[in-house]
């Protein structure tokens, strides 16, 4: 049930001849639109999500002095690398 709208939005128009012209069959522009706003919402929450599970491992780990250096990542993963080359060439 609709109960709300979005603002009128003007553009120009070679954005709107470009929106036109990656409409699927029977897609309209405002529903295009519509689909735009729903999954840029998205990506922000998403995003937002991933900054504060981000943050707070950041926090867990300084309080439990967690942290490991740049060269010891990366020599761990250059074992995990050798140990999957290794186990994926004997198989």
């Amino acid at each position: 049930m609709k109960n709300a709208t979005l603002p009128p939005l003007r553009v120009d128009s070679a954005l709107r001849t470009a929106a036109e012209s990656v409409l699927r069959e029977g897609e309209t522009l405002s529903s295009f639109v519509l689909e735009a706003v729903r999954l840029n919402i998205e990506r922000r929450e998403a995003r937002q999500e991933f900054v504060a599970r981000s943050l707070k491992a950041r926090d867990e780990a300084r309080a439990v002095n967690g942290y490991v250096s740049s060269q010891e990542l990366l020599t761990q993963l250059d074992a995990l690398l050798v140990h999957a080359r290794d186990k994926a060439g004997a198989a």
